[in-house]
């Protein structure tokens, strides 16, 4: 188990190198537990969380598989983010592959109407 985490660690500290949010473009940034996944939108100048949103959020509702949820969570996101004004982000994919339920929240911000 360590050696996935300093892995993980290692690429996130490479990818953040490259990828920073700013005030134009944010930075969407996911997070990939075991049951759930959450996905916030920094503004890294500021240091500010403009929005998140997570499988465990109040208004989530889906049925199905974590890969579907993953999905829904993006679409959320997207609709957030179209209410604070933001529609360009850069994607941080915090050091996990993108595939499975990091691909699918990607695919659903995209259907939401953000673009990176």
């Amino acid at each position: 188990m360590k050696k996935a985490t300093a892995g993980r660690a290692r690429r996130k500290r490479r990818i953040r190198k490259k990828v920073t949010g700013t005030p134009a473009r944010p930075r969407l940034s996911v997070y990939r537990s075991a049951k759930h996944i959450y996905a916030q939108i920094i503004d890294d100048s500021s240091g500010t969380t403009l929005v998140a949103r997570s499988s465990r959020s109040k208004d989530f509702a889906a049925e199905g598989d974590k890969t579907t949820a993953a999905r829904e969570v993006g679409k959320l996101l997207a609709e957030a983010c179209k209410e604070k004004g933001v529609e360009k982000v850069v994607f941080d994919r915090n050091g996990f592959i993108y595939h499975g339920r990091v691909k699918a929240l990607a695919e659903g911000a995209r259907e939401g109407g953000l673009s990176f």
